[in-house]
């Protein structure tokens, strides 16, 4: 056979496997979107989806995922049993090749474990309980904070800002601790007991509750026999209102609340509760009011957020899963897709340093999928708005070392 010939039928074999690959890639790319759209976390999960949605609106205009476009696919995870139904039907019959989420740990912990039998890589934005990225998972990636860096910072806030600021020794306060008895508040409660015995600190009480208490006046009670300096809630919204209201009808409340971020994210939680609920600090992701030098993008992101829902955003969840949406869609994008070893590849070689993103985050990953570069901060509710006041550099206001309206 001529050599011309020959070169020209291996260039037409080569040329029907790439035309047959091309015919059989997908014209879209079909991922989960898991969030609680119902229930008690159906608040926060909407607005973490926002969160997601902007950022898989904005990868499709600038091209997509390594040419296809990203299609949501929304799955409802009210509880830790629906996380797993429809993480199985987002990867089944809607042919989900990867899933994002979760917003609440025990949802998170349930829906991985689901999506890691299947070998789907699982793109978690929000849940922060450490033991989620501590079971040996080769497909779980985790853009946002930990459980242990929430309570590490608000500790530190509690030594370094707070007892400056009233002219006492950080080792004459009386910390106590109450906590909702499911993963989030047990992973952040442990690690805030931990962090005040590192220090030395005074642990006045750590108080356990279970979901959906209805009276809170023995809380309080115990609280007031603890004679509580600082108290460290980690609840949800209905906890902290029945919390609040029954400091004030037994005429008790400590110098200061500090949460751990849920309810006390949300300006709904600061109108229903009142001028009491002025001051009290929050540790979580960045709220949308933080500097732009230390969150570069957040501006553009709460117009953006303005422009596609007519509203201001509703908590900086939003704008934390979009910043963590879009690493991951990025990494996706670098991967060419969704196969996972080379996502998992892509995601190693991750590498944006901290305040580079509008959480104000950086990304590099390590081999349990967790995001070694991303940080909480300390917010505080000033005149009906909540802001940050640490770090310094993301600060757009100075920490008000009291609680309730002056």
């Amino acid at each position: 056979m001529p050599a011309f010939r020959r070169r020209s039928l291996v260039a037409g074999v080569f040329a029907a496997a790439a035309a047959g690959q091309a015919a059989a890639q997908p014209a879209e790319l079909r991922v989960g979107a898991l969030y609680p759209a119902s229930g008690p976390f159906a608040l926060p999960g909407d607005e973490s989806f926002r969160g997601l949605e902007l950022a898989t609106e904005e990868r499709n205009a600038a091209g997509g995922v390594a040419g296809r476009q990203v299609r949501l696919l929304r799955g409802d995870a009210s509880d830790a049993a629906q996380a797993i139904a429809e993480a199985r039907r987002l990867m089944g019959a809607e042919r989900a090749v990867a899933l994002f989420g979760t917003h609440a740990s025990q949802l998170s912990f349930a829906a991985t474990q689901a999506a890691e039998v299947q070998g789907i890589p699982y793109l978690e934005l929000g849940a922060m309980a450490d033991s989620i990225t501590e079971r040996g998972f080769r497909n779980l990636w985790r853009a946002c904070p930990r459980a242990s860096e929430v309570a590490s910072v608000g500790i530190g806030a509690v030594a370094d800002a707070l007892a400056p600021a009233w002219g006492v020794e950080p080792r004459t306060l009386r910390l106590a601790i109450l906590h909702e008895d499911a993963l989030d508040g047990q992973a952040v409660a442990d690690v805030q007991e931990a962090e005040i015995r590192s220090r030395g600190l005074q642990l006045a009480t750590r108080i356990g509750y279970a979901a959906r208490s209805a009276d809170f006046g023995p809380v309080v009670q115990r609280l007031r026999a603890a004679q509580a300096d600082v108290l460290l809630h980690a609840g949800v919204q209905n906890d902290i209102l029945l919390l609040f209201r029954g400091m004030e009808e037994a005429g008790w409340r400590p110098r200061m609340v500090m949460g751990a971020g849920a309810g006390y994210t949300y300006a709904d939680t600061a109108r229903a509760v009142g001028p009491g609920f002025e001051g009290t600090l929050n540790v979580d992701v960045a709220p949308v009011a933080v500097a732009e030098a230390a969150a570069p993008g957040a501006a553009a992101f709460v117009e953006a957020y303005g422009r596609r829902y007519g509203a201001e955003p509703r908590s900086g969840h939003s704008l934390s899963n979009y910043a963590g949406a879009r690493i991951c869609l990025d990494a996706l994008h670098r991967a060419g897709g969704a196969e996972r070893d080379r996502l998992r590849a892509a995601m190693l070689a991750t590498d944006i340093p901290e305040g580079a993103t509008a959480a104000g985050w950086g990304a590099r990953f390590d081999d349990t999928g967790q995001n070694q570069r991303a940080r909480p901060m300390v917010s505080q509710w000033q005149d009906g708005r909540l802001v940050t006041v640490r770090p310094e550099a993301a600060a757009v206001a100075a920490m008000r070392p009291r609680l309730g309206a002056a």
